[in-house]
């Protein structure tokens, strides 16, 4: 058993040490620059595309342990990585409180609640507890749960989105950027599942645009522009 165990943990920093070198070798400062243009943290950061990471993945998916390995490395690609190997049956709330934390770039934040977090039997619970957090990327990704669970959770009941306008609502006056593109983005995606939903998000952003509130009358005047638009589905 203690051999088995010892082969194992071999084969998995084997699999780290290659992907770290993988990612190294791809390293592109000038993206990097461009990035950081962009808003995206540059700190740990290769500049290596999304794409490129997707291709890597398929070699590893999926992974629980590995991806553990992966984030533990702080390096900012290999981050977004762990988050598209891991399973999500593995991951614990825990897991998912840990990683939350450690945010600190809004690719980051978005990449991991779209490629994982909506996917564990967690992600309607702490969409609506880290909504409430004031830690900015903490809060971002509440509100990225509930875009990334519009978009993906195509089998959920409107009731399941109905219970999130009341905190979109909330939120609505945040003025951070990270956090009010992030409402705006979670209460488009809701409408745009059906036209019930549709309906209710437009009365959502209607009360925002009675708030006193800048970030609020932002929100409500770009999510009414798109949820009116005739060529929605439903």
């Amino acid at each position: 058993m203690a051999e088995e165990v010892s082969t194992n943990i071999k084969e998995l920093m084997t699999k780290k040490t290659e992907i770290l070198s993988i990612l190294q070798q791809n390293a592109n400062p000038q993206n990097v620059a461009g990035m950081a243009r962009f808003g995206i943290n540059p700190k740990g950061t290769l500049g290596i595309s999304i794409p490129t990471l997707r291709n890597l993945a398929k070699r590893f998916k999926l992974d629980h342990e590995l991806a553990h390995q992966l984030w533990a490395s702080g390096i900012h690609e290999a981050k977004i990585l762990a988050s598209m190997i891991d399973d999500p049956k593995k991951v614990t709330k825990e897991q998912m409180d840990e990683w939350v934390v450690q945010f600190d770039s809004w690719d980051v934040c978005d990449q991991v609640c779209m490629n994982l977090f909506d996917k564990t039997p967690y992600a309607y619970l702490k969409a609506a507890e880290w909504c409430e957090r004031e830690e900015e990327f903490v809060k971002r990704a509440g509100f990225a749960l509930m875009a990334s669970l519009a978009f993906h959770d195509k089998n959920a009941p409107d009731e399941s989105f109905e219970a999130f306008f009341p905190l979109i609502l909330k939120h609505a006056n945040d003025e951070r950027n990270y956090v009010k593109k992030a409402v705006n983005w979670a209460l488009r995606q809701i409408g745009k599942r059906n036209r019930q939903l549709r309906q209710k998000a437009i009365e959502v952003a209607q009360q925002m645009a009675n708030l006193d509130s800048k970030a609020a009358r932002w929100n409500a005047k770009d999510a009414l522009q798109e949820l009116s638009q005739k060529n929605l589905p439903g």
